[in-house]
């Protein structure tokens, strides 16, 4: 039964992968227009617990799942790993920049704390 399960996420990731990538270049083109960073690669993974991530190297990456969500969360997370290009912590800096284009980003925080990323 288990098993089954896992082929089921498998295949919704497999096709849910290049539409997800594609909707997060879209919106990172947009929303990158208030601050005009430079990133690298931009990746969309299956990750166990995180909707993004951003490594020191400047790579993006986000969860298939996000395009699942209401586009309001969906751009906060976008806007939340941009902004550390700039910043790579959670420092009083980071959530200025964050707050630049998201004002309301502690009650789209607090939302998305609700909705659980894992797929298992």
């Amino acid at each position: 039964m288990r098993r089954g399960y896992l082929a089921g996420a498998v295949t919704e990731y497999v096709q849910q992968k290049s539409q997800a990538l594609q909707f997060v270049q879209n919106r990172l083109v947009h929303l990158n227009q208030t601050y005009g960073f430079v990133y690298q690669r931009v990746s969309v993974k299956n990750q166990a617990t995180r909707w993004g991530s951003c490594s020191k190297h400047g790579n993006l990456n986000f969860h298939y799942r996000i395009i699942q969500l209401p586009p309001h969360l969906a751009d906060y997370i976008i806007v939340h790993e941009l902004c550390h290009l700039r910043e790579l912590n959670h420092s009083h800096k980071f959530w200025e920049l964050v707050a630049q284009s998201i004002p309301d980003y502690k009650m789209r925080r607090k939302q998305l704390r609700t909705i659980f990323v894992r797929s298992t």
